[in-house]
């Protein structure tokens, strides 16, 4: 809210507070501008690194859109479900976006019923500290591990990734 030229933008919304999208919006368009607000975004599709504050320059085609997440973002993604109770085997996908610290809260419950309202809920706190390359996770206060108790993730930063498992413990790593 407090830049004027992100304001004014009509055709490019921020997901969340960390993702910033910008729809390909003419037939036919090969390029597409996008302004970023100030601070370093990285582009979703190729992790290139693009500082904010200005109007650039991207080539689209059919296929993608344009997505830029905010430097320090942590972005958890998949698996894949058709429907919320579907059992899935792979690991949940982390990605975390270097360029300044970051926290996330991955919130889960049943998705069923309200036991949520009676403390059925499950918190991981996430957090990436850019200086020390050190990404950590706990249980969130309030909150308790719910079944599975064992969370096989991959975290991702920039090409590089690290298997892990959650078990309501708190994890460290550096990268």
């Amino acid at each position: 809210p407090d830049e004027p030229a992100a304001v004014a933008r009509e055709d490019e919304y921020l997901w969340g507070r960390d993702i910033l999208v910008a729809p390909v919006l003419e037939k036919d368009a090969t390029t597409r501008h996008v302004y970023l607000p100030r601070g370093a975004w990285h582009d979703f599709w190729t992790s290139e690194r693009v500082e904010g504050g200005s109007e650039i320059s991207r080539a689209v085609d059919l296929e993608t859109i344009p997505l830029y997440v905010r430097a320090g973002a942590i972005v958890p993604l998949g698996p894949v479900k058709q429907y919320v109770a579907e059992k899935v085997d792979e690991p949940l996908s982390i990605t975390i976006y270097p360029g300044a610290d970051g926290s996330f809260l991955l919130y889960e419950d049943d998705g069923e019923s309200f036991d949520y309202r009676r403390g059925a809920w499950m918190g991981i706190e996430m957090t990436w500290d850019d200086q020390r390359r050190l990404f950590r996770m706990k249980l969130a206060e309030g909150s308790r591990i719910l079944p599975p108790q064992r969370r096989e993730m991959e975290i991702h930063l920039l090409g590089e990734t690290r298997k892990t498992t959650f078990e309501g413990k708190p994890v460290e790593m550096t990268f």
